[in-house]
């Protein structure tokens, strides 16, 4: 067995952040009530059965991982207090946190552990269900301790780990019962520094302070009540005049984070984002002529000027996208990039390809499905219709609601729209879903556009199986090459959400987690 001391190494930054604090005079202060916002409401608060984003921001103070991750994706211990990975990659072991407890008074265990990896998690989320697979056994040699080996090498097994992905969940109050139904789903149980203590639907959600959380003298504070604001000018007017201390995700829209920046009491971060890594794109339906023809694919990426959308639609919240691995992913390549903005070249594209213009300047016509999320959205629809006439497209907008716009694109009845998704630290957890031939399936968040190419499903492959990263390098930097000629989708932004909190505030990001985290070292200073 050989010793990762990665994880252990990688703890000094939540140590350092009180330290730091500490050497500049400022005391962690106990007490006090966080209040901050919940944008949309959702179904259910408990990770797993649910993970959505606001189920994320709320559950991650209730639950935790194993480990969590540092903005540059190094693991940090979390409920695993050390881990060892066998020569050959096959062999993983956790030595668990001591006295770490659930909310329910119960103690946490390897039992635990084994049940949320193996069944909770594997029952209920795609992602999850797609490596645990590759786990062969999975043993507990003693209550703190957890050993699983894998029926081959997998390089990114550890990212599985954070909250996201895999929060530990009580088996006493699951085993044997329909995990969506049981009844702890309407009151959640974990082992993290809050406890869940009401819901008053459609209006907030209280938690409270977990006396017995295992990290000694933490959380700081008492409680964290989460409003529901559906407005979101409501949720701007909240964040300015301190009715709320902290807004996060899409709480506030990029248009006004400029004016916010600018108040004295208010700091806005856009890190902390590093391990979700979201890209968006414009959504394209293979099946949909000429979208199936990739000079028009081309052309059409071409058309778009990424510089535009990200500074003065999202007012520099995110970065011009490169290719389809975000920058912040492990095993991007920034030398392999996306043609740039280029209308006169689009335009003689679509000419080579033999879209003529008509008497009206017009070559075609495309329908567009607004992404339902907010104005912003909106905004950038307005913006594409704009930039597809310039090299004669039409674009027809349609509006819908969040839950129709899901099972249009899961139904593959649209033409294109606007998507992102989590990359979760490595292309084979968050991107290669999105483009192998395997995963066209009628289920949003899919290979939904229908884009198949044999070799980048053989190289998607290789990049799966093969232990060392220089050989997953060497596939991954093929496979952005191939996909930034095809163009099956339309990359447009390296996207990030503001943390916008009062100065006084503390510790509200120290991870590549940003506000998905536990919260527990967070403190209002006087």
């Amino acid at each position: 067995m050989e010793l990762n001391r990665r994880g252990l190494l990688a703890a000094t930054p939540l140590l350092m952040t009180v330290a730091e604090a500490q050497a500049q005079g400022i005391t962690p202060r106990r007490g006090g009530t966080l209040t901050t916002m919940l944008t949309p409401e959702p179904p259910v608060l408990q990770i797993g059965v649910n993970n959505q984003g606001p189920t994320i921001v709320i559950g991650s103070k209730m639950f935790e991982g194993l480990l969590t991750f540092s903005p540059t994706l190094e693991p940090i211990p979390v409920l695993a207090k050390s881990w060892t990975i066998s020569p050959d990659g096959k062999e993983y072991v956790f030595r668990l946190q001591e006295n770490v407890k659930f909310h329910d008074g119960r103690p946490m265990t390897a039992d635990d552990v084994i049940f949320s990896v193996m069944k909770f998690h594997t029952e209920l989320a795609p992602r999850a269900r797609a490596i645990f697979a590759l786990i062969d056994t999975a043993e507990a040699p003693d209550p703190h301790t957890v050993k699983f080996t894998l029926k081959q090498a997998f390089e990114p097994f550890l990212l599985m780990f954070d909250v996201s992905a895999c929060g530990i969940v009580p088996k006493h109050l699951f085993d044997g019962l329909d995990y969506r139904t049981a009844p702890v789903v309407q009151r959640p149980v974990g082992t993290g520094p809050f406890r869940f203590a009401e819901w008053q639907r459609g209006n907030f959600v209280r938690l409270e302070r977990f006396s017995d959380y295992w990290r000694p003298n933490q959380p700081y504070l008492d409680a964290i009540i989460y409003r529901i604001v559906p407005d979101s000018q409501s949720r701007r007017l909240a964040i300015e005049t301190g009715q709320a201390q902290l807004t996060q995700a899409n709480d506030i829209e990029p248009f006004d984070v400029p004016a916010l920046r600018a108040r004295p009491n208010l700091e806005v971060a856009v890190n902390g984002w590093e391990y979700f890594s979201p890209v968006s794109w414009i959504e394209l339906n293979h099946r949909v002529a000429p979208l199936n023809d990739v000079r028009v694919r081309q052309a059409l990426s071409m058309a778009v000027d990424r510089n535009f959308i990200a500074q003065r639609l999202w007012f520099g919240v995110g970065k011009p996208a490169t290719n389809p691995v975000a920058s912040t992913t492990k095993f991007h390549d920034r030398n392999v990039r996306i043609a740039g903005f280029d209308v006169r070249a689009a335009n003689a594209l679509l000419d080579a390809a033999g879209f003529r213009a008509n008497a009206q300047g017009v070559r075609f016509t495309l329908k567009h499905l607004v992404l339902p999320y907010g104005e912003i959205w909106s905004r950038l629809a307005e913006y594409l219709r704009q930039a597809f006439r310039q090299v004669g497209v039409t674009l027809e907008l349609e509006s819908t609601d969040a839950g129709n716009w899901a099972r249009r694109i899961g139904a593959w009845e649209y033409e294109t729209s606007v998507n992102f998704v989590y990359q979760f630290g490595d292309p084979t957890l968050g991107v290669e879903r999105t483009y192998v031939t395997s995963n066209i399936q009628r289920v949003t968040f899919t290979n939904t556009g229908g884009y198949s190419n044999p070799r980048v499903d053989e190289l998607f492959a290789r990049a799966r199986s093969v232990p060392a990263a220089a050989d997953r390098q060497a596939a991954f930097t093929d496979v952005q090459k191939i996909l930034c000629e095809e163009v099956p989708q339309i990359w447009l932004m390296e996207m990030a959400f503001p943390t916008i909190h009062d100065r006084r505030l503390r510790n509200v990001v120290t991870t590549g987690l940003g506000v998905h985290t536990g919260f527990g070292d967070v403190f209002l200073a006087s």
